[in-house]
């Protein structure tokens, strides 16, 4: 593998741009070697040095060699998740003295542009007097050729917030994980990932607890990357062709559980009550969309539900699900 310097000084093709941030890049990883290589691969290939990669491998047996001084690897094979994994990440960002943390799941591919455009775009709002939390690009899935949206956050629930492809850019309250460019000083002011999110709905906490300290996240459209979203697989509902996710039973609990837990513990009032009640309607749609499009382990499954929709109501957390 072409250590990251070199690989950008062959992007770069006799551009010259003067370096005021120093970043790193992140990157959960699990049992998937050839998308953990293509993620460093196209981080390395960025018009925009990145200093460094920091692999947290929460694969039972190690996916990389420590041969790349460049490249820093944690080896968790009991897999503490991508909660606990963001928290040592920022953690050893902040003690490094990096500007940025540039943080990615494994199934993601940054264009060679995304980090310049990414930083040009904070750099241009900054002088503006923007003060800015997360700046992300658009994460494209190849696959549905769909654009996977951030969120915000309605008196009641955690909604898509619709993607606007003819601005320079948009606030939301949470961009997805993979892609989101974190200032390390906006960092250093609030409390960081929780670890016993453990999967799931860490973004959408995160995100909106650096919204509510007077910081902006913001979706840059024109810095592209392609991102794996789920398992995605078509069906006919009503008539009409959709895409619909099809997740582990693993998936299904931590998903109805961060997401319950989230969603009825930032409710304030009354909107707790009608909370809680969208969780159950979510529930059973869920419930319904198991027992007819999915083919493989439907009784745990929706018992992953059931349970998980329990949990988050109760607040049981952390790693909960074996």
């Amino acid at each position: 593998m072409k250590s990251i310097k070199n690989c950008h000084q062959v992007g770069l093709k006799n551009k010259v741009f003067v370096r005021r941030n120093k970043v790193a890049a992140y990157i959960t990883a699990y049992k998937d070697y050839a998308a953990l290589n293509q993620c460093i691969q196209a981080i390395s290939q960025q018009f925009y040095e990145v200093s460094a990669v920091f692999v947290l491998d929460n694969s039972p047996v190690s996916l990389l060699k420590n041969t790349d001084s460049s490249i820093v690897i944690s080896h968790h094979p009991s897999n503490i998740g991508i909660g606990e994994g963001l928290r040592i990440a920022i953690e050893w960002a902040i003690s490094q003295g990096y500007d940025f943390l540039w943080t990615f799941d494994q199934d993601s591919v940054p264009t060679p542009n995304c980090l310049e455009t990414l930083l040009e775009t904070y750099d241009k709002l900054r002088s503006d007097n923007y003060k800015i939390g997360i700046i992300a690009p658009t994460p494209i899935d190849e696959r549905t050729n769909e654009v996977v949206e951030g969120a915000v956050y309605n008196c009641d629930r955690f909604a898509a917030y619709k993607h606007n492809s003819k601005v320079r850019f948009y606030e939301c309250d949470a961009p997805i994980t993979s892609g989101s460019l974190i200032a390390v000083s906006v960092a250093k002011t609030i409390s960081p990932p929780r670890g016993d999110l453990f999967i799931d709905g860490i973004d959408l906490d995160y995100g909106l607890r650096i919204r509510q300290k007077g910081f902006k996240n913001l979706i840059v459209p024109s810095a592209i990357m392609y991102h794996n979203f789920g398992l995605p697989i078509k069906v006919k509902f009503l008539n009409k062709e959709i895409f619909i996710q099809k997740y582990s039973a693993l998936r299904h609990y931590y998903i109805c559980r961060n997401h319950t837990y989230l969603s009825t513990r930032y409710a304030k009032g009354w909107y707790k009550l009608k909370s809680c009640l969208r969780r159950l309607k979510f529930l059973i749609r869920t419930t319904a969309f198991i027992l007819m499009y999915d083919s493989e382990d439907k009784v745990i499954k929706i018992w992953a539900c059931l349970l998980g929709t329990f949990h988050g109501l109760k607040g049981k957390l952390g790693k909960t699900w074996q």
